[in-house]
This record gives structure tokens, C-alpha cells and sequence, in this order.
């Protein structure tokens, strides 16, 4: 009988490590990443089974890949482990196309759980934001306002951070003047007009992680 292919994405390796470890002897590990631009690129050649995935990894967000392989109808079921107990981030998740969710501080056989049951068409929730979840996916979803591309998002994520231009430049390896474009195309296509107010409106959006 075939075992289930899984590609695993984090960007710490020791969690890689441990979940490889983990998972070994149930499942064909068939890849690790540490980015989301890797997952994606990883994901349309594998075309794993499942995909277990943080949030929060370098160049594109986990809400961003999940978005892009359902938009791109890559399969794969997407199981997202993560440390944010939020069921309003876990509604995001399920509603961009992930199949489950579970915390980094469950035990392993919780994952195996999830596994198992996303394998099987059913969607997993980790217990204690079931109630919560279900109540906001139950309610029309909020109208999110126009769509950043991912590389708005990442510039965007750093200007949160409190970084400069030319900081932003340098990290993403784009000019400054390039930098400033995405910054001013993300104001105007927000109706803001500085970027305190870019700031306020990610963070009150939850727009970065």
C-alpha cells in the first residue's frame, strides 16, 4: 500500500528536523522548506498528498501560499501548524483553501490526527478553537479591501517593522526607488496618504504576520 507523500515548510530547521523525524516511519517525506516561495515551487513539482506549513516564513506568507495553490489547483491538502491561537487567522486559513489547523505546542500524535483526516476529505481543528472557527465561518466574510501582491505584502512587512527604504531595498535586493513604487501603489490602492497610516491600516487588517 503507497504512503501518503508529505513536504514539510518552516523556516526553522530544527522544527523541520523534528517533524521529519516525527513523521518518517508513516509517511514519505518527499521534501522540507524553509520559505514560501520554496513551498509554491516545491508544491507544483511534487505534488505532495499533504502539505504541513507554518505562517509566518520569509518571502511569502502561509495565507499567501495556501491562496496561490488553490488559485494554481494544486491538490495538495494543507495542514497548517502553527504558534498562533487565533481563530480569527485560522478562519483565514481554511477559508484561502487549508484543510486543517493545529498548534505547535500540541502533542505529535495531534498532527497524525490531522493528517489522517485531511486524508480522508475531513477538515481538522485543534480543539480548543473548533467553537470560535465555526461561528466566523458560519458569518459572511469580511470584505478584505484590495489584494497586495505577495511582494507588496513583503515590503509591507517590513515597513511595519519600522524599517527604511533603503533598509527594504537592501533585504529584498530592489532599488530604492522601487521600493518606494510598491509603498506608494499600496497607499493609493488603499485611499492612504502616509505611511503612518499604511502601518495602522496593516496592523488593524492584520494584513502581515
Amino acid at each position: 500500500m503507497r504512503r501518503a507523500s508529505i513536504l514539510i515548510a518552516d523556516d526553522h530547521t530544527i522544527v523541520r528536523e523534528g517533524l521529519v523525524s516525527l513523521l518518517k516511519d508513516s509517511y514519505d517525506i518527499v521534501g522540507t522548506v524553509g520559505d514560501g516561495p520554496a513551498l509554491v515551487d516545491a508544491a507544483t513539482r511534487l505534488r505532495p498528498d499533504v502539505i504541513v506549513t507554518d505562517l509566518s516564513m520569509p518571502g511569502m506568507s502561509g495565507l499567501d501560499v495556501v491562496a496561490r495553490l488553490a488559485a494554481e489547483d494544486i491538490r495538495s491538502k494543507v495542514v497548517v501548524l502553527t504558534m498562533h491561537n487565533d481563530a480569527e487567522l485560522a478562519t483565514r486559513a481554511l477559508r484561502a483553501g487549508a484543510s486543517g489547523y493545529l498548534l505547535k505546542l500540541s502533542a505529535g500524535d495531534e498532527l497524525v490526527t490531522a493528517i489522517e483526516q485531511v486524508l480522508q476529505g475531513h477538515v481538522y481543528l485543534t480543539p480548543t478553537l473548533t467553537k470560535d472557527v465555526m461561528a466566523r465561518m458560519a458569518s459572511p466574510a469580511l470584505p478584505s479591501g484590495p489584494k497586495l501582491t505577495s511582494r507588496q505584502r513583503e515590503i509591507l512587512r517590513l515597513i511595519v517593522a519600522g524599517q527604511r527604504m533603503k533598509e527594504i531595498a537592501a533585504a529584498l535586493n530592489l532599488s530604492t526607488r522601487t521600493v518606494e513604487s510598491h509603498k506608494y501603489d499600496m497607499m493609493e490602492a488603499l485611499g492612504l496618504h502616509s505611511t503612518a497610516e499604511l502601518v495602522r491600516y496593516a496592523l488593524e487588517r492584520q494584513l502581515v504576520d
